[in-house]
């Protein structure tokens, strides 16, 4: 178990601090970590213990939920892999290196304190800690936070965006599906000069069904979905004020996000588009491959940039209006996977920029994310247990 201030050794990188997208070697022994798993019946918490039985410094997984199922009954895809619910007291008298708490809003703030008092570093998939601003927190989910002595502690957890702040925390506060893939899409151009930021930046995201968890829902049946769509949330979504506040720090200015959202014909993935204005000065000489330069010079390639986000950068060979399918991100590339592919181009018949991103909203959205901040959390390279390629 790794105790308090514990910096796992990944062993064969003798301990050096490895740099952004490194993984770790296969066959590594596990240095017995304990990972809490709170509402892991669900579709996020389930994600999150299958990810964590691969992980080759995890050693005992400890999922805990309400349901009245055993585990291999809520997770028959994980028949046989010997994790059993525990209730939070028995998870907290194991006193575990991290927890993940897969909990609703309103939920994780209950629960965070007593897991910090352990010792235990927590990263929350939920939105309890997503806010500095107590009062941004209750305006946007219509209740107190109950921990808001914590609110200045939480690292807000987009890996790339923010690893010096997570590697030094002891909570996380992991965003969702649509805010991670919208930062990743947007986070290159925030520097750009020939952008307007004083116009509204425009995203429609579509997510998979798995995004509206386990309770049931006639509208997201199968029987529904099928051959549909399904929109939700038209009249402003919660996490708009979520990327309003990230988006704004990080650029150092005020900006207006229209987020509109629905659920496609798929279990899992998030696939997104954001438009954004371009400056009356810059708009008959900007061009695509300018724009994509600067996802290039962010991001890098591979294991030389962001191992975990990929661009899609492929030239333009044909004229005018000639459909050219491999210019953008594809959702089935990352389905499965820790990855998100960012794309681009530039209409300058409206002087628009546009970004497609793809990501998995159980993976790079939820589950994979938090097991790369809990990687940082315990000194491990990024990529350790994540780095599978797309089903």
């Amino acid at each position: 178990m790794a105790g308090d201030g514990l910096r796992v050794d990944p062993g064969h990188r003798g301990g050096r601090t490895p740099g952004r997208g490194e993984q770790a070697g296969r066959g590594a022994e596990s240095t017995g970590l304990t990972a809490v798993v709170v509402g892991a019946a669900g579709h996020t918490g389930g994600e999150v213990c299958r990810l964590l039985l691969g992980h080759p410094y995890v050693g005992e997984i400890l999922p805990t939920s309400r349901s009245d199922l055993p585990f291999d009954q809520t997770h028959p895809n994980l028949r046989g892999c010997g994790l059993v619910y525990r209730s939070a007291d028995e998870a907290l008298d194991a006193r575990p290196d991290v927890a993940f708490l897969c909990a609703p809003a309103g939920e994780a703030m209950r629960m965070a304190p007593r897991f910090l008092t352990a010792g235990t570093r927590v990263v929350d998939l939920g939105p309890d800690f997503r806010f500095a601003d107590p009062d941004v927190y209750t305006r946007v989910y219509g209740r107190p936070h109950l921990a808001p002595e914590l609110l200045a502690k939480a690292a807000y957890g987009v890996s790339e965006l923010n690893r010096a702040e997570i590697t030094a925390a002891r909570l996380v506060a992991n965003p969702g599906c649509y805010v991670i893939t919208a930062l990743l899409a947007l986070y290159p151009l925030l520097g750009a000069a020939f952008v307007d930021w004083s116009s509204l930046i425009r995203i429609s995201a579509i997510n998979g069904t798995s995004g509206g968890g386990t309770a049931p829902h006639p509208r997201l049946m199968h029987a529904e979905v099928a051959g549909s769509m399904l929109s939700y949330s038209l009249n402003g979504h919660r996490h708009a004020p979520e990327l309003e506040t990230v988006l704004g720090r990080l650029g150092g200015r005020p900006v207006s996000v229209d987020l509109s959202t629905a659920y496609g014909p798929f279990v899992r993935g998030t696939f997104l588009t954001a438009s954004l204005s371009v400056g009356t000065a810059w708009r008959d000489d900007l061009d695509r491959d300018a724009v994509l330069d600067r996802y290039r010079k962010t991001y890098g390639s591979g294991a030389d940039g962001e191992y975990f986000v990929r661009v899609v950068d492929q030239p333009r060979r044909g004229g005018l209006n000639e459909k050219e399918y491999d210019l953008y991100p594809r959702l089935a590339d990352v389905v499965g996977s820790n990855f998100c592919h960012v794309g681009t181009d530039y209409d300058a018949t409206h002087a628009v920029i546009r970004v497609v991103a793809v990501t998995d909203n159980l993976g790079k959205g939820a589950a994979g994310s938090a097991i790369q901040n809990m990687n940082l959390l315990t000194g491990l390279p990024e990529s350790t247990g994540l780095a599978a390629y797309a089903l």
